[in-house]
């Protein structure tokens, strides 16, 4: 695997019955890229997702994360050697605040036992102290410092899926996968998490988003991959796939207009 690619997938596949979920799919991830996972409704990407994460195993391939074979690896055992991710249906806790929720992800950085932190000796004082300078920082990155000692759940929806990436930073991930980040989104908050994204680029993250909100994938993703009922139909960059006649068939639609790239 080239030095410069941190995932490498090799014809994974995933059948569920009769149903191709993903079809022998082959696709690789560079460092400091923020690459896309994109096509119609049931075409493969959640489950894609899925068997790099661990929650499934493909049936059949690998997937490669920096040299390692993580295909039949334990889900927490994915999540500790650098691969994070979050979900289309949020999980927000009702009686955690904004900053509490950040500090649940920030928790694997601890340096302390838990017996330090209940009991605040003095190590776990220092580690809490650390962890709230931390999340704050991350509050600060997405938006929501001023949403910190409130619940969560007065959060409006696509405030809350900046306080999952927030979260998911906290765990301090090699490799980010966000499904569905814009889903409920207005046009101000996707032109936020738009310049969340290239921030979170420039500072070195490694991001893979799979969205159907074309303004975010076209302005933000170095490299997009096409999914068709479980098969990857095309892949390059926004304007290739843009003016890629199969993918305008599929998913892009004979009337699509094509998004600048601001």
């Amino acid at each position: 695997m080239s030095d410069d690619i941190i995932l490498d997938v090799k014809d994974i596949g995933l059948h569920f019955g009769g149903v191709k979920a993903v079809d022998g799919l082959s696709f690789s991830i560079k460092k400091n890229q923020i690459h896309a996972l994109i096509g119609p409704n049931g075409s493969g990407k959640t489950t894609t997702l899925n068997l790099i994460t661990g929650v499934y195993q493909p049936q059949w391939g690998e997937a490669n994360f920096d040299g390692k074979n993580i295909s039949r690896m334990p889900r927490a055992d994915i999540a500790k050697i650098g691969i994070t991710r979050t979900f289309q249906n949020l999980r927000i806790y009702n009686t955690l605040t904004v900053l509490e929720h950040v500090l649940v992800g920030d928790y694997i950085n601890s340096n302390t036992g838990f017996f330090s932190s209940v009991f605040k000796l003095p190590a776990g004082r220092l580690d809490e102290k650390r962890a709230v300078s931390k999340s704050m920082e991350l509050l600060e990155k997405v938006g929501l410092a001023d949403k910190a000692h409130s619940l969560a759940t007065s959060l409006s929806y696509g405030q809350r899926r900046l306080l999952e990436i927030g979260r998911a930073l906290a765990v301090k991930p090699k490799l980010l996968f966000l499904d569905e980040p814009a889903a409920g989104m207005s046009s101000n908050e996707i032109e936020q998490l738009i310049e969340l994204l290239r921030l979170l680029k420039k500072e070195g993250m490694t991001i893979m988003i799979i969205e159907h909100r074309m303004k975010l994938v076209m302005n933000v993703a170095d490299w997009i991959v096409v999914l068709n009922y479980g098969k990857k139909i095309a892949e390059g960059t926004a304007e290739e796939i843009q003016n890629h006649e199969e993918v305008i068939e599929a998913y892009l639609g004979k009337s699509h207009q094509k998004i600048s790239v601001a």
